[in-house]
């Protein structure tokens, strides 16, 4: 009973959960197209800003733009809380989804990610605004 209680330390501590934050002005092509349904989600902690949940449909794709990799994401592992969604951090390599050709650079008022997805083989756009500068208030 006490190696069970010691081995599940370590493991919840690993388990980082997620609050993702819709981002209302983002913009998402898929093959130069706006999908029908999609939504774009930062996590509300800046040192995980790196990541963001793409939903095309009824499909959720993790994106880590400074690894360059995207995660596939099943529906069961989101829970919804109002708006906004919580959930695990999907970024582990038995989720990894076949992506190439990517590249994040910066336009002007946002910053454009732009990937082509290997089972869809079909190029992914996301365009997500900079956050505010609050030091130009000051």
């Amino acid at each position: 009973m006490f190696v069970l209680l010691a081995g599940a330390g370590p493991a919840t501590a690993q388990a980082e959960r997620f609050h993702w934050k819709p981002v209302s002005v983002a913009q998402v092509k898929l093959d130069d197209k706006t999908p029908l349904a999609f939504n774009v989600y930062q996590p509300d902690k800046k040192k995980d800003s790196h990541f963001v949940l793409v939903l095309l449909g009824r499909r959720y794709i993790e994106l880590d733009i400074k690894a360059k990799l995207a995660y596939y994401v099943l529906l069961t592992d989101i829970q919804k809380k109002g708006s906004d969604i919580e959930s695990d951090n999907f970024a582990v390599p038995s989720r990894l989804l076949a992506s190439s050709d990517w590249s994040v650079r910066d336009v002007g008022p946002a910053e454009l990610i732009k990937l082509t997805l290997g089972d869809y083989g079909r190029v992914l756009e996301v365009e997500l605004p900079h956050p505010p500068d609050l030091r130009a208030f000051y």
